[in-house]
């Protein structure tokens, strides 16, 4: 049988499953409309499969791997979820302080593809923190349909001070020189955003395809943005014109990519979602991007 492409994909199954993976339908209503586009030898064993992340092939940074020092911690997060688990990278053998980068996972905690990029970034010559929202509730448990229905039980206003909180860590570590930055994904990319809202001192913010504050909130960013959107992502990308608007108005240091004909979440590298060309090209232009804001003063 020949292995299925995301050529051999119509753009309404990557829809539906955008759907299911933001909880605006359920597994069984995702399963059930799938069923539809299973034809001939396009079997719903087959799209089920080819939909679900792949985590075992597709780890660029494997753990253990000598360029870097990598280990979970746990830190203290009183206004969110108490104690917070999180994944801490940085390069092996460096005598001088790093620049800092929070990594953000999207809506079902921290799963293999999100520690991976931790470790992309650490290698990259950053101290990485990558932490799991989903700590107060046990952690990520090892699947991202559970991991979305255990993160559905916490309020993302109270996520977000676990990673106000994981900037704290971050600034105080013995190995950062306190220059700290933020990337992510989807959840991760409103969290970003709203960080660069609540913390002056944010020195950069990468959101990739994330929602965007309110305008009162637009209002209190100095923070530079570097903006990842996807063209298919039109429920995302509906946001940014206002939110550029408030970013024009108040001079504050900002740009945004749109990577066309590719999906929203298309950096994950684990998903058919996936796009090579553009999650190379996004993931330059946020190392490169962070090298210059976060560079020691």
């Amino acid at each position: 049988m020949k292995k299925l492409t995301k050529e051999d994909i119509s753009q309404e199954v990557f829809d539906l499953y955008d759907d299911y993976a933001h909880n605006k339908i359920e597994r069984r209503q995702f399963v059930e409309k799938l069923s539809l586009f299973a034809v001939g030898t396009l079997t719903l064993p087959s799209l089920l499969s080819f939909m679900t992340p792949n985590y075992i092939d597709s780890i660029l940074i494997k753990p253990g791997d000598p360029r870097l020092k990598s280990e979970f911690i746990t830190y203290d997060s009183p206004k969110g979820g108490g104690k917070i688990k999180g994944l801490l990278s940085q390069p092996t053998g460096t005598k001088k302080k790093l620049p800092g980068i929070i990594v953000v996972h999207e809506n079902r905690g921290l799963n293999p593809y999100i520690e991976d990029v931790g470790r992309r970034a650490a290698v990259e010559g950053f101290i990485t923190l990558a932490p799991d929202a989903l700590s107060p509730l046990g952690g990520y448990p090892g699947n991202d349909d559970a991991g979305r229905e255990l993160q559905k039980k916490r309020t993302r206003e109270e996520m977000l001070e676990d990673f106000v909180a994981a900037y704290e860590y971050l600034k105080s570590h013995k190995d950062c020189n306190g220059h700290i930055g933020v990337v992510g994904f989807c959840f991760g990319g409103w969290i970003a955003n709203m960080m660069a809202v609540k913390i002056p001192d944010l020195c950069a913010a990468v959101p990739y395809y994330g929602g965007q504050p309110t305008a009162a909130e637009a209002e209190k960013i100095k923070t530079p943005i570097l903006a990842q959107y996807a063209s298919l992502d039109t429920r995302v990308n509906e946001g940014w014109p206002a939110f550029e608007a408030i970013l024009k108005k108040n001079k504050v240091e900002h740009i945004a990519y749109f990577y066309e004909g590719v999906n929203h979440g298309f950096h994950n590298n684990t998903t058919p979602r996936y796009d090579e060309k553009a999650a190379t090209l996004s993931w330059t232009r946020t190392i490169d991007f962070f090298k210059e804001k976060l560079k020691k003063k």
